[in-house]
């Protein structure tokens, strides 16, 4: 019986993929079909999660390289796609074929496509960025094509544009060559030209870059890319619509209702909830904060430093930090212990309290869990409150005031307006990377997407750099100095486990205690600063609203489920 209906599934499966295979015969494709196949919850994550690692990977690509041509853009996304490993998209990329790996890939994209249709259909500037990402993806993928296979991609979609004969060009070949800038006779000669109708190329008509006669357009190979893509644009925006509408029927289950919900604010990179083997030693993290410390670390570091005081979210995004590049939990107990009681922390109130916290944060106590450090999308998410010092400072701070930080960790007045330029649009991570070219001299060949990898790449740059100076230095090294144990990298496309579903209870019960305990702290440091009542000057004195933030399920990165 158990065989049977084992058989009766991968019947089922194998007529849905070849069904699947029927739909998508070209490596380029309209998402028109909604699929119909059977996924397990692991299948489907990993599908979103991959797809969404190479929609980041454009966006990064293209806001970096915002005026570079499309063969210079193309180069450069192809050399990130490989260097992150996606395979998929790189096949996708190379043109047209019909082996077996190029059948798999279809299958990834068309799947994870619709996929993240339904977690990006939900609002207005979900769906914007999206389509924008999609169109980045769609035009890779229709500028590997050859010639044959944009005629075949025609055919499969039955697309009613033909390219010239060779006899049509030549008798217009002078007017392409005078609407066509920086293109060769020979180029023109070679290349497929297309002739559609004005309306739809109306911004070359005003630009005038392209041949017009008789309400005819005679465009590039380029341009044409852009008249597909049109109506590729419009089926994903219709499709988004539609998703829309299905939307509170899936919902009903609600792990695709939470899984769906976190999607975009996941972290898809290395995964750090693993401390390195090699220990980095708690005197050492004043030097190191000034060059390996991503802007978010180091404002939190210089803050604690400072005040001897962080709140509940900044303690945890430090502390996490800190287990990741190597501290210790012995290290990092005696770091707060004589950080916190600096301040207005008594001894015995860290023991019986923050200590547990930070015991919490290394698993050691309440579930249990190893916790992963804050990615870079979960730091610049995370909202901040009065008084509150985590989060990422090129998100929360104003221009002026991210000006005067960056001028005064040593950047001249012109990289703190070029770095606060990009934080300024909106591109937080691309101004991190800024940064951390500025700070350490060079150039940086892949986007910064968690402040742990950023700390890697630093000391991985550092110890470049110092091993000509080591040739030539006595044995003895700056005792602040970590050398970094490189270990293998491995993409994970899982999620935290600090966001499994069953700790939300302990770890919220740990966080209620922990919020109650500072606003205690702000008012007793508030009746200590308060002036006596001779000093009153009659006006009211304002307070600070106070704010308690409660740790949802979706402020966290993925969930993790097990089905």
């Amino acid at each position: 019986m158990i065989n049977s209906r084992q058989n009766y599934l991968n019947a089922k499966r194998f007529s849905a993929d070849l069904a699947l295979e029927h739909i998508i015969p070209h490596n380029v494709c309209f998402y028109l079909i909604p699929p119909i196949v059977d996924l397990t919850i692991e299948e489907f994550e990993k599908l979103a999660l991959e797809r969404l690692k190479m929609l980041r990977l454009l966006e990064q690509v293209t806001a970096k390289n915002p005026k570079v041509s499309s063969d210079a853009w193309r180069e450069a996304v192809l050399a990130e796609v490989n260097h992150a490993g996606l395979r998929t998209y790189a096949k996708l990329s190379r043109g047209n074929a019909n082996d077996d790996g190029c059948k798999v890939a279809r299958r990834r994209d068309y799947l994870s496509h619709f996929i993240l249709r339904f977690a990006y259909c939900r609002s207005e500037e979900l769906r914007r960025w999206f389509v924008a990402r999609e169109m980045e993806l769609f035009k890779l993928k229709f500028g590997g094509l050859t010639m044959r296979d944009v005629k075949d991609f025609l055919e499969v979609y039955e697309l009613d544009y033909k390219p010239l004969t060779d006899d049509e060009k030549a008798d217009i070949s002078e007017q392409l060559c005078a609407s066509t800038a920086n293109t060769s006779r020979l180029k023109i000669e070679t290349n497929d030209f297309y002739a559609v109708h004005f309306t739809e190329v109306l911004n070359l008509v005003r630009d005038r870059k392209c041949f017009l006669k008789a309400g005819v357009a005679y465009i590039s190979p380029e341009h044409f890319a852009h008249v597909i893509g049109k109506k590729h644009q419009q089926l994903i925006e219709d499709g988004l619509k539609g998703h829309l509408r299905l939307l509170p029927t899936l919902e009903i289950d609600e792990r695709f209702s939470m899984l769906l919900k976190s999607i975009h604010t996941s972290y898809t990179g290395k995964n750090y909830s693993v401390a390195k083997t090699g220990s980095v030693p708690i005197e050492s993290l004043d030097q190191l904060s000034k060059k390996s410390f991503a802007l978010c670390m180091r404002n939190v570091h210089d803050t604690l430093r400072a005040t001897h005081h962080l709140k509940h979210v900044g303690r945890m995004q430090y502390t996490l930090f800190l287990k990741a590049v190597g501290v210790t939990m012995d290290d990092a107990l005696r770091f707060w212990r004589e950080e916190l009681t600096r301040g207005k922390v008594p001894i015995e109130k860290f023991e019986k309290e923050y200590a547990y916290a930070i015991r919490h944060n290394y698993g050691k106590e309440g579930s249990r869990i190893n916790y992963s450090p804050f990615s870079c999308m979960k730091v610049i998410t995370t909202p901040i409150g009065p008084g509150e010092t985590h989060g990422c400072p090129f998100k929360n701070l104003d221009a002026s005031s991210l000006k005067m930080k960056l001028t005064g960790y040593g950047l001249s007045a012109i990289d703190a307006d070029d770095v606060a330029g990009y934080a300024s649009k909106g591109h937080y991570q691309i101004a991190c990377g800024k940064y951390f070219e500025v700070v350490h001299e060079t150039k940086l060949e892949e986007g910064i997407n968690h402040p742990n990898q950023y700390f890697e790449l630093s000391q991985l740059t550092i110890e470049g750099k110092e091993k000509p100076r080591q040739s030539h230095a006595a044995s003895g090294s700056q005792s602040g100095r970590w050398n970094h144990s490189q270990q293998g990298t491995q993409d994970s496309y899982l999620a935290d486990s600090s966001t499994l579903h069953g700790a939300a209870d302990d770890d919220q019960e740990l966080w209620e205690i922990m919020e109650t305990k500072d606003k205690e702290a702000d008012v007793t440091m508030r009746e200590e600063t308060a002036p006596p009542p001779s000093a009153a000057t009659g006006k009211k004195q304002l307070t600070p609203k106070e704010t308690t933030q409660q740790w949802e399920d979706d402020d966290f990165d993925l969930l993790e489920f097990n089905e």
